[in-house]
């Protein structure tokens, strides 16, 4: 999938306790990433990356990420103007996860217009021995009408 290549991943005491980047890819190449709002810590979504995606983030501090569907990266805003700015990237223990803590420039990160990509939440009294109880409820406002941000070329 891509050209740019991290360090080789050693022990696992140097992966989980040392001073250097290795992260784990999985067999489709990709990582894991969660995006977390710097000041808050809310998430704002999960998205994978890719090698290049990981190290375009690093090099541009724009969230990068690898699109399963389009088989593309793409740098997040680049059509909405919704725009993620890294402040910090931190990896989890075993290093196959990152998460972003970004500035969240235009206040939405869905591409549903909302601020966050987990805007439903299950509402109270759902039951998995009941289907028809498990409805989603939506408790924040759409920041932008997807609809007017983009459209098709």
């Amino acid at each position: 999938m891509s050209s740019y290549v991290f360090p080789a991943r050693t022990t696992n005491a140097e992966i989980e306790l040392g001073s250097r980047l290795q992260p784990k890819f999985g067999p489709d190449g990709l990582i894991p990433c969660i995006t977390s709002d710097h000041l808050t810590n809310e998430v704002l979504m999960f998205a994978f990356m890719n090698a290049e995606a990981l190290a375009h983030t690093l090099l541009t501090k724009k969230a990068t990420y690898w699109s399963r569907s389009r088989h593309k990266l793409w740098i997040k805003g680049e059509e909405s103007g919704n725009a993620q700015l890294v402040k910090e990237l931190w990896v989890d223990c075993d290093q196959d996860v990152v998460l972003l803590k970004v500035e969240n420039v235009g206040g939405a990160a869905c591409h549903n217009g909302y601020k966050s990509c987990f805007y439903r939440r299950v509402a109270a009294g759902a039951d998995a021995a009941n289907p028809a109880s498990l409805a989603l409820e939506s408790p924040t406002p759409r920041i932008f009408d997807p609809a007017t941000v983009y459209r098709k070329k």
